[in-house]
């Protein structure tokens, strides 16, 4: 149902980034009818909407380097840009990364159709698509969001009201606001 690397990568990413300071916890998988959650002790070293495109950052190198050498993980930084490439090629709900007070969550989602995704699902899958597409040196635009989707050509108004949505909850923008509609590419709001 998960895409092996997706879930190879954000296992190895709980291992190599959890923090070995906090006790009496450690990294934990969690395996649910409708969604797989992977958590891990120790709050990020960069900000969480930042993981597809800030230099990577390892808590325990040691760790990292001998399990990139053993081919367990990707290089240095390209992992959580391929679990994103990875839900989307399945036609997956875009992962969900929570931060708690002292621990990290990730949670993958079974496969759903447009229709059965809440709103907020929509904006977050959207948000990571152009977070993937910023990060590939590209811009997310209605086609692009179509594939991603996997919505026909004669579906763009629906990928538009998606849109719509998610620069009205500030998650994306256009890179020419003034550019026909029709023409509009996004960027992460960040960018």
């Amino acid at each position: 149902m998960y895409p092996e690397l997706a879930v190879r990568e954000l296992i190895v990413n709980a291992l190599i980034h959890q923090d070995f300071t906090i006790t009496g916890t450690g990294p934990t998988i969690e395996i649910f009818e409708n969604r797989m959650e992977i958590t891990n002790p120790g709050i990020p070293l960069i900000q969480v909407e930042r993981f597809l495109d800030s230099p990577p950052r390892s808590r325990n190198e040691a760790l990292a380097s001998l399990m990139r050498r053993m081919g367990i993980c990707e290089e240095r930084g390209s992992g959580i840009d391929k679990v994103v490439a990875e839900t989307e090629e399945y036609q997956l709900p875009a992962p969900l990364i929570r931060l708690y007070e002292e621990h990290l969550k990730v949670s993958l989602f079974a496969h759903k159709s447009l229709n059965d995704m809440t709103r907020e699902e929509k904006i977050q899958a959207t948000y990571m698509h152009a977070c993937l597409k910023y990060v590939e040196q590209d811009a997310m635009s209605n086609q692009t969001l179509r594939e991603r989707f996997g919505l026909i050509d004669t579906k763009n108004s629906v990928a538009s009201r998606i849109i719509k949505e998610a620069l009205t909850e500030g998650k994306i923008k256009a890179i020419d606001p003034n550019t026909s509609t029709r023409y509009m590419k996004y960027i992460p709001h960040w960018a």
